[in-house]
C-alpha cells in the first residue's frame, strides 16, 4: 500500500501527529510519501525523521500581536500557485491521499479521484464541540479548504462522536517536576510583551522557546531557539505550561501531568473551542489577555496527575493499512476504553 500523506504545517501539531502515525503505517507495511505545506521550508526543523519530503507553499494565516490578521492573510495568499499546485500534483500510483488538514493534497485526490482520509484535530469539528456554537460557517468553510471522502477528527473527549483521542507519542523522558520551572511556547505574541509579563515573577524561571538563532540567558528569564528535542525535555521535566491554545501541545501537557494556562490566539476559532473544551474539562486554564494577575493565580496552583494517551498511531495505521473496514465509531469506542490511565476514558 502506498501513501501521499499531506500536513499543514502552519503549527506544529499537524507535524507532531505525523512524527507518530508514519512510523506506525510503515511499521505496517506501508509505503508513505510526504508533502508539508503553509510554512517556508527554512522555518521547519527537526525534520530528519521524515526522510526526503516536499514543501509547498499551501495557506496559512497571519498573526500580530496575539490576534490572526484576516486581510494580511487575504493578502498573501496564492491563489493561483495554490490552484497550479494542486492540479500539477500527480497522484499515479498512490493507493490512499492522506490529509491532516493539508488542501494540495486533499483537492488533488478530489480532482484526480483518489481515495482520500482526513485525520486532524479540525475534522472533529464537524461534530458539536464546544466553543463552536456561535460560527456557523465553520463545517462548510473545513469542508472546503482540506475536502476529503471520510474525515477522522482527534479530541480530548469522544463528546459522543467518532472522535478519536490524540495522536501522541509517550513522553520520550522521565517526567519530573523542578519546582519553578516554566515552559513558555507563545509563537502568535510578541516576545518583548512576553518578556515584560514575566520579568515580575524572579521566584520562577522561565524557559521560553521563541524565534532566535541561539540561546539567550536574562535572568530568571531562559531564551532558546526552537528544538524538538531541548522543547520535550523542558517539558517532562517543568511544573507548567503557558502557550496558546494549540491542540498538538496542549494534548503532550496533558499527558506529562502539567498545569496549563492559555491564551487563545484571537479570531482563531480553534482556538478559542479549545480553550473552552480545556476549561469544561478541568484540564487547564484560559485566559483571553496574559495579565499578571491571572499568571500569578495560575502558579500558586498545583499539577495534575499524568495521563497518558492509548495508542492511536498503531490502531489507526492498522485500521488503515487492513482496508478501514471497521466502522471508525467502533475504532473510537475502543481507543477511548483502553486502558492506558487516561482519566478521561469513555469506559
Amino acid at each position: 500500500m502506498r501513501i501521499l500523506y499531506g500536513v499543514q504545517a502552519t503549527g506544529n501539531g499537524h507535524i507532531t501527529r505525523a512524527r507518530v502515525l508514519v512510523p506506525a503505517l510503515e511499521a505496517c507495511g506501508v509505503e508513505v510519501d510526504l508533502l508539508f505545506s503553509g510554512r517556508e521550508p527554512d522555518r521547519l526543523f527537526n525534520m530528519e525523521p521524515f526522510g526526503d519530503y516536499r514543501v509547498y507553499p499551501g495557506f496559512t494565516f497571519v498573526t500580530e500581536a496575539g490576534q490572526v490578521r484576516r486581510l494580511e492573510t487575504l493578502k498573501r495568499s496564492r491563489p493561483l500557485r495554490f490552484f497550479r499546485d494542486y492540479r500539477q500534483l500527480d497522484l499515479d500510483g498512490y493507493d490512499l491521499v492522506l490529509s491532516d488538514f493539508e488542501p494540495i493534497t486533499a483537492w488533488a485526490s478530489r480532482r484526480q479521484g483518489v481515495p482520500s482520509l482526513g485525520i486532524a484535530h479540525q475534522y472533529a469539528f464537524h461534530h458539536p464541540i464546544p466553543g463552536t456554537e456561535s460560527a456557523p460557517l465553520l463545517k462548510p468553510s473545513l469542508r472546503f479548504f482540506a475536502p476529503v471522502d471520510d474525515a477522522i477528527g482527534v479530541h480530548w473527549h469522544h463528546f459522543n462522536a467518532p472522535v478519536l483521542p490524540p495522536l501522541i507519542a509517550p513522553s520520550p523522558y522521565p517526567l519530573t517536576e523542578e519546582e519553578n520551572k516554566i515552559l513558555v511556547y507563545l509563537p502568535f505574541e510578541s516576545v518583548d510583551e512576553t518578556l515584560y509579563l514575566l520579568r515580575d515573577f524572579p521566584r520562577y524561571r522561565f524557559r521560553i522557546y521563541c524565534n532566535i538563532a541561539a540561546p539567550e540567558r536574562r535572568g530568571h528569564l531562559e531564551l532558546e531557539p526552537f528544538s524538538r528535542d531541548g522543547f520535550q525535555q523542558d517539558l517532562c521535566s517543568c511544573a507548567g505550561v503557558i502557550a496558546n491554545a494549540g491542540f498538538g501541545l496542549c494534548s503532550e501537557a496533558i499527558q506529562a501531568g502539567k498545569k496549563l494556562l492559555v491564551k487563545p490566539l484571537k479570531c482563531q476559532i480553534e482556538q478559542r473551542s479549545n480553550a473552552v473544551v480545556l476549561e469544561q474539562l478541568g484540564l487547564g486554564r484560559s485566559v483571553p489577555v496574559l495579565e499578571a494577575a491571572a499568571v500569578e493565580d495560575w502558579l500558586s496552583q498545583a499539577s495534575a496527575a499524568p495521563s497518558r494517551w492509548p495508542d492511536v498511531a498503531s490502531g489507526l495505521a492498522g485500521w488503515i493499512s487492513s482496508g478501514r473496514q471497521v466502522p471508525i465509531q467502533s475504532m473510537a469506542d475502543e481507543l477511548w476504553c483502553t486502558d492506558s490511565g487516561n482519566r478521561l476514558s469513555l469506559c
